[in-house]
């Protein structure tokens, strides 16, 4: 009964995540067996050769990411840009802010964060970028993420002094974040999110095409490509740019107060 009050673009949305899932299922078993960095939960960082510039930069992301959080009520929550999120989450306690996604580029999120931005883009197949910030106290469901083709890439730039009360746990295996530090992990295990303390957490996440060998590297860009003109990813992109939209217009009305 529910789903006959859905429009028609939110029932395409709903389909083309089912069907997505189906046609990628054979696909990722493929990918995982081609991995250039091998199939875990975890990585060593060492894999990942770009993630030392980012480490040597993270007191300047975190600069920009403090700029952003002065007006931190006024950010989305995660569900509010990606619809399929309200399974795991349908409180104000996890906000998001966009750089990237998927090949889009957040035109706020990019003009706010100019240095962060410049960072991301030499971050080799980098398809999504975004602060997530967990709300004291915050519980993310378990989950697994969309694609085996991409690995998800964290970097702590706020995290609780008990460190050891906010964690991820991918798969059966824990980690905690630090601040400055790095993890990389492949969030098609499922996995989940708490941040068992009064103080918030933030990370930068984003997303980075598997290493895999040739022709499977080029096929692998191919169906990220195609994911990102899904109406799945095009619903978050017109839903971010709502948001942008609504935001820049209450910051001009403010500022047309002031005057």
């Amino acid at each position: 009964m529910q789903s006959s009050h859905k429009s028609l673009w939110e029932r395409t949305v709903e389909l083309t995540i089912a069907l997505g899932e189906r046609l990628l299922a054979p696909i990722e078993r493929f990918i995982g067996k081609r991995s250039l960095v091998g199939e875990a939960t975890f990585f060593e960082n060492d894999l990942f050769p770009w993630i030392a510039e980012i480490e040597a930069n993270w007191t300047t992301i975190r600069r920009e990411l403090e700029e952003v959080l002065e007006d931190r009520d006024a950010l989305p929550n995660f569900q509010d840009i990606s619809k399929d999120q309200i399974e795991i989450t349908d409180d104000d306690d996890w906000k998001t802010f966009f750089l990237y996604g998927y090949g889009f580029k957040a035109k706020l999120g990019t003009e706010m964060c100019p240095r962060t931005a410049a960072l991301m883009e030499r971050i080799p197949g980098m398809t999504t970028a975004m602060f997530s910030i967990l709300s004291p106290g915050k519980h993310i469901l378990d989950h697994r993420g969309p694609y085996k083709g991409v690995l998800r890439y964290h970097l702590g730039l706020i995290v609780p002094r008990d460190a050891q009360a906010c964690r991820i746990r991918v798969g059966e295996d824990i980690r905690h974040w630090q601040e400055g530090e790095s993890m990389v992990f492949d969030d098609t295990y499922n996995h989940e999110v708490w941040n068992d303390t009064d103080e918030t957490r933030v990370v930068l996440f984003v997303d980075v095409l598997r290493p895999l060998p040739e022709p499977e590297s080029l096929i692998n860009r191919a169906i990220v490509k195609a994911i990102g003109y899904s109406p799945f990813v095009l619903d978050a992109k017109r839903n971010q740019e709502a948001w942008e939209a609504r935001y820049r217009a209450r910051r001009q009305g403010e500022q047309a107060a002031r005057v």
